[in-house]
């Protein structure tokens, strides 16, 4: 297995760059160009949830991504320490949204879903939310 850690600030510009060093894991796989974006996608509706909600933009949070790969998968933790999830199952229904006033779709968590093999979210309650994403390479 390796595996790599990265800390970052809950900065909207900083989904990008972590968009990229996901996929430069996946590079030497042989996976399509389509798993790949489906992979960019799934963090980037994970980050942007942890910015959005989690720490509500405050760009001084940080989040910590890790990325494991191993011969059959990858698995993806994005974790933050903000505001937590008060019912998963409520956030992981579509159109759902905390931002109801803003233009949010409330798909990120259906989108993710979509995409992945399996997906959990673990959140407390001022304590944050950890969402573990696995994602067969099926080469």
């Amino acid at each position: 297995m390796n595996r790599f850690e990265i800390s970052f600030n809950a900065k909207l510009e900083n989904i990008s760059i972590m968009r990229n060093i996901i996929a430069g894991f996946l590079i030497n796989k042989n996976v399509t160009i389509s798993f790949i974006d489906e992979v960019k996608t799934i963090a980037s509706e994970a980050i942007t949830n942890a910015i959005v909600h989690g720490y509500k933009e405050n760009e001084e949070e940080i989040i910590k991504c890790i990325i494991e790969l191993n011969n059959e998968e990858i698995i993806l933790h994005f974790i933050d320490n903000g505001v937590g999830i008060e019912n998963v199952e409520e956030a992981k229904r579509p159109l759902f949204s905390t931002k109801k006033d803003e233009e949010r779709s409330g798909l990120g968590f259906t989108i993710m879903e979509i995409f992945s093999d399996e997906m959990q979210v673990i959140s407390r309650i001022n304590e944050g939310c950890h969402v573990i994403i696995h994602k067969k390479f099926n080469i």
